[in-house]
């Protein structure tokens, strides 16, 4: 359904991708996101007692370590052939994320039917959307060609996530993945809920500034009007207690 939605996005992608700056940003942030997902994946060959998923956790901790360097590399080498000024700082990454990752999954308080059916779900969005950001891609042949060989890899870690789950898991792996599923599912809510309301935090701002202050401005001009010039001494009233008793 995400890579669906994607690619009834595809002009917005293109656009997204198209200015440079943006698309140095968001490359070298693809590869924070894939160093993170290394970390994670080489903890979880640590913990797991699994000989088979052991192996399986490493080679995919090595490819996201390889994908993280590509990503900076190119990234880098974007950022280096523009202008020092940047056009924009708007980086669409609710619109265009990468690969979301274990989404701040604790590794180690899961077991690997869990770990696997997350995985499964993240990699299959990640090749979906990259193969978007592969298509749209095509006024940059170095990085439509970056994405082309990480998708490969991505393509990989989907079959095999897949695979094991049933493996580790075959009565319940189903209900794995519809639990990782409805997790994703919450964790975009959030993402695009703190989107919208960095929005609308915005328009509330732009609101006071331009609306509520110049009315206080206006009413206070108003009041000032009726003061006289200068400094104004007042007669003291006189209390009409007599003492603190009457």
């Amino acid at each position: 359904m995400v890579a669906d939605l994607d690619w009834w996005l595809f002009p917005l992608h293109r656009w997204i991708w198209s200015d440079a700056h943006r698309r140095a940003r968001k490359l070298l942030r693809f590869g924070e996101t894939e160093a993170d997902g290394g970390r994670d994946l080489a903890r979880a060959s640590e913990l797991t007692n699994d000989s088979r998923l052991r192996c399986l956790y490493l080679r995919h901790a090595q490819d996201e370590q390889r994908h993280a360097n590509m990503f900076r590399q190119r990234g880098a080498a974007v950022l280096v052939a523009l202008p020092t000024r940047a056009s924009s700082t708007f980086e669409a990454n609710w619109l265009a994320p990468g690969e979301r990752g274990l989404d701040d999954l604790r590794v180690d308080q899961q077991g690997d039917d869990t770990l696997l059916a997350f995985l499964h779900l993240s990699e299959r969005a990640a090749a979906g959307r990259f193969k978007v950001y592969e298509k749209a891609l095509s006024f940059d042949p170095s990085t439509q060609k970056l994405f082309a060989d990480i998708l490969r890899d991505e393509e990989f870690h989907m079959d095999y996530t897949r695979r094991e789950l049933v493996r580790v898991s075959p009565k319940k792996h189903g209900w794995r993945l519809f639990s990782a599923r409805a997790h994703r599912l919450w964790k975009g809510y959030l993402r695009v809920a703190t989107a919208l309301a960095s929005v609308m935090g915005g328009l509330v701002l732009l609101v006071q500034y331009f609306v509520v202050l110049p009315l206080f401005a206006l009413l206070a001009k108003r009041a000032a009007r009726g003061e006289p010039d200068g400094w104004v001494v007042r007669p003291a009233k006189r209390s009409s207690f007599i003492s603190q008793y009457e």
